[in-house]
């Protein structure tokens, strides 16, 4: 059986590396006995070299990555930076990122340097609004298919999508969780655009995940009944009880 994935995405949290290192801890010791779930725990930037030595029952993620090797780019983390720092998970495309007028061009570049690194790629999809009466909202179809073009197929298994509406994000005013309903139903929707446009077999070897305001709470059912492949999860991520909390009712689905 395939192990669910939990993504922790810190965004710009923490205040201080301490605070960081004090909640790796406290999550690395609460899930040490956790079955079929792995986790991934993406800080910024900054606290990556300081989480390195602690991930004994999590993997590091982080949240950017530029598309260049090292060299004068000023302000950019590259891939490879990433990797040595013990990085294995990028995520990329996020809605925050995008709202800073990152385009899907810039995101394609930047899933082919992970993917080709031997690193995982995590693309961020979903609408800005809830749209009743469209199905599958064209923009989707957009990010993945312009953030994916090109994209060599034998590195797609290194590839997870999420399906995170915009809507949806706590840190958003008036958010609120989508339903397990229709979250299983975005999922169906996404897989046959995959199954679009790279075939049955790689289409199926994709995780897709939900991220939008995941607690301990909505998450063993977002899972059990939006039969996802697991969940991004942001500010929950930052209270260490709530996050254990929701990492061993996925291990229980």
């Amino acid at each position: 059986m395939t192990k669910k994935i939990i993504i922790a995405n810190w965004k710009a949290n923490p205040d201080s590396a301490g605070r960081a290192v004090k909640i790796a801890r406290e999550i690395s010791a609460g899930i040490s006995g956790a079955r079929n779930v792995e986790v991934v725990i993406a800080p910024s930037t900054i606290h990556i070299s300081n989480l390195k030595f602690l991930t004994s029952n999590f993997q590091l993620g982080a949240q950017d990555s530029f598309w260049e090797d090292t060299g004068p780019y000023t302000g950019e983390i590259s891939w490879h930076q990433l990797k040595h720092c013990g990085v294995q998970y990028v995520i990329l495309g996020h809605s925050e990122r995008r709202a800073l007028c990152e385009t899907n061009e810039k995101i394609n570049k930047k899933i082919k340097a992970v993917l080709e690194s031997g690193m995982k790629a995590v693309l961020c999809v979903g609408e800005l609004e809830k749209q009743r009466d469209v199905a599958f909202p064209r923009i989707i179809h957009e990010e993945l298919k312009e953030g994916l073009k090109g994209v060599k197929k034998i590195l797609l298994k290194n590839l997870i999508v999420v399906y995170e509406p915009v809507w949806a994000i706590s840190s958003n005013k008036n958010s609120k969780p989508d339903s397990p309903k229709n979250v299983f139903e975005m999922s169906v929707l996404i897989r046959r655009e995959l199954l679009k446009m790279f075939g049955k077999k790689i289409a199926f070897s994709i995780r897709i995940i939900y991220g939008g305001s995941v607690d301990e709470k909505n998450a063993a059912d977002f899972v059990r009944l939006g039969r996802v492949d697991g969940l991004l999860v942001g500010a929950a991520s930052l209270n260490s009880k709530k996050f254990i909390e929701i990492i061993k009712k996925v291990s229980r689905v």
